[in-house]
């Protein structure tokens, strides 16, 4: 993938427009967070219900983490310990921000960093994010793999070739600032083990 490529994918994601592009698991679709329009898109493009929540996602941790300034403390370290990786976090999010990513429970935000390399590294915007597949349906570790209504209803695509295929684990973070309590909400690319010695390197 180009800087050129990049900077387009930039662009489309600031006009509110809808992108298709490879994370580091699967291909997603991806929104400005904040426009209403783009939202609705994406979500009609997955034929998915427009109360189920999504994820917000940075390209770069610091970023993300310069974005939810009242994460607390411990919460911030276990962030910093998971990623960028293969891991959706949902995290308390008392302020409420990116309210469209969050469902009707505004007060949960799923976050991720991917574990890009190259040029979509530089990618500087938030991005609201959800598979690129028909809700219920496989996950596209391919470009051919998406569904040809989704890939014609995109404003642009990215093609980022093979990818692993196995979607991001989620981690529930919500509880973890209280007494260290983390749920596994869904087994994905990041083994549960992998997950506990990372929380507990953060934890020392």
């Amino acid at each position: 993938m180009t800087a050129e490529e990049v900077a387009a994918f930039e662009r489309i994601i600031a006009a509110g427009g809808v992108a298709l592009f490879p994370a580091d698991t699967v291909y997603g679709l991806a929104t400005d967070p904040e426009s209403a329009e783009g939202v609705e898109r994406l979500y009609r493009l997955k034929g998915r219900r427009p109360d189920r929540p999504a994820a917000v996602m940075f390209f770069e941790t610091q970023a993300a983490l310069e974005a939810l300034p009242d994460l607390p403390a411990d919460t911030r370290k276990a962030v910093e310990a998971l990623l960028p990786g293969g891991v959706t976090l949902l995290l308390p999010n008392p302020r409420r921000r990116f309210p469209m990513a969050c469902g009707p429970g505004q007060d949960v935000l799923g976050l991720r960093v991917p574990s890009t390399t190259g040029a979509l590294r530089q990618m500087a915007r938030p991005v609201l994010q959800s598979s690129a597949n028909p809700t219920g349906q496989t996950d596209a570790r391919r470009i051919e793999d998406v569904d040809e209504r989704i890939r014609a209803g995109v404003d642009i695509v990215l093609d980022g070739g093979d990818l692993p295929g196995t979607p991001s684990t989620v981690v529930d973070l919500t509880g973890y600032h209280e007494d260290g309590r983390y749920e596994i909400r869904r087994a994905g690319a990041v083994s549960g083990e992998d997950i506990r010695r990372a929380l507990v390197r953060s934890s020392r």
